[in-house]
């Protein structure tokens, strides 16, 4: 079967992978270059929901947490090539008064996590922590990280290595369609239909020389601070729904820094080795858009990653190729394009 995907961030490139991996004639088409939009960032936290709430969303991403490995394994061998995946488990502050709360998910975490990762609750001790109120920290051992840019990179390398067709530039269409072109995919599926299905949203990150690879990624005050094997440190990000210039950092990234250091004081005076700024396509259900494009017979979409697009990847891939090579529909319920244009239909509350 022949297939076309349009776009080479992460969710074009894993499904790209996939149906190449599965004998399809595939061919991406890249304009710009591989990565060259939110993939491109430095951060790369997978990190998991709380297990409690359970929903199809949270459902979806504890498979495609538990694929990861396997997953990027597969890749890493077939392209010769570092993705930076490693599951090295979060920790995060518990509040004060939080604890109950917090030691009342472990049994949760057991149950919903099919045995295969812990939630606990720790004493807060030595330089790696996060500043913590109660003393105490969560230390999940689901959360994996993983190296944006070196992962594309390796997607392509391994999806060229089993046929694949990557072409940057412009290309014709053959076969199925699938169009995973990011924020300015949303902004023509809401151009499309007439009614906004999802939208761009400004995010900033950094990366800091400071070596402390293999220990847990840090989640407090809305920041993720990353140890990544190479010897940086990645903390992000902000979230912007207005901005000047979608390319461009400036000062809302100093104080993220600033914030960074205030939590964890062991990487105050570490070097800043990169500064990045990009837009980051966000679906108006906070879910990733995957499915047939309505009204338009062998076109497929697959949006939306936002902050989770690589936690998502393995299983976005799985469930892209199984839709579009052995029509087998196994898109969970909230994720397809009408079901952010009956989000955005409902009036507010």
């Amino acid at each position: 079967m022949d297939v076309t995907i349009r776009g080479g961030g992460v969710f074009g490139l894993v499904i790209g992978w996939e149906c190449a991996r599965r004998g399809a004639r595939v061919r991406l088409i890249e304009r710009h270059a591989i990565a060259a939009g939110a993939s491109g960032g430095v951060v790369g936290a997978l990190a998991p929901h709380v297990p409690e709430l359970w929903n199809t969303k949270k459902a979806f991403q504890l498979d495609s947490l538990l694929m990861a490995a396997e997953f990027w394994r597969g890749v890493e061998a077939a392209s010769g090539l570092t993705s930076g995946f490693a599951r090295t488990g979060r920790l995060q502050p518990v509040p004060l008064g939080g604890e109950a709360l917090a030691r009342s998910r472990r049994p949760c975490a057991e149950t919903l996590w099919q045995g295969k990762a812990q939630w606990q609750v720790v004493e807060a001790a030595g330089d790696w922590a996060p500043a913590s109120p109660s003393g105490l920290l969560v230390h999940d051992t689901l959360s994996a990280l993983i190296h944006p840019s070196r992962a594309c990179a390796a997607l392509a390398a391994a999806f060229r290595a089993v046929g694949g067709d990557l072409v940057i530039g412009e290309a014709a269409d053959s076969g199925a369609v699938i169009w995973a072109t990011g924020a300015q995919g949303l902004a023509d599926l809401s151009a499309a239909f007439g009614h906004p299905v999802g939208s761009g949203q400004k995010g900033q990150a950094l990366a800091l020389a400071f070596d402390a690879a293999g220990l847990p990624q840090l989640q407090a005050d809305g920041l993720h601070i990353v140890p990544h094997g190479d010897g940086t440190v990645a903390v992000g990000s902000t979230s912007e729904r207005s901005y000047a210039d979608p390319r461009t950092t400036d000062h809302l990234l100093d104080r993220l820094h600033d914030r960074a250091v205030a939590l964890v004081p062991v990487l105050a005076g570490a070097p800043v080795v990169a500064r990045w700024a990009g837009i980051r396509p966000r679906a108006a259900t906070r879910a990733p858009l995957l499915g047939p494009w309505p009204g338009r017979p062998g076109h497929f979409i697959a949006n939306g990653g936002f902050k989770i697009g690589f936690g998502m990847a393995p299983k976005v891939a799985q469930t892209m190729a199984d839709l579009v090579l052995e029509g087998r529909d196994q898109i969970p319920a909230g994720f397809r394009v009408t079901d952010a244009l009956a989000t955005m239909a409902r009036p507010a509350a």
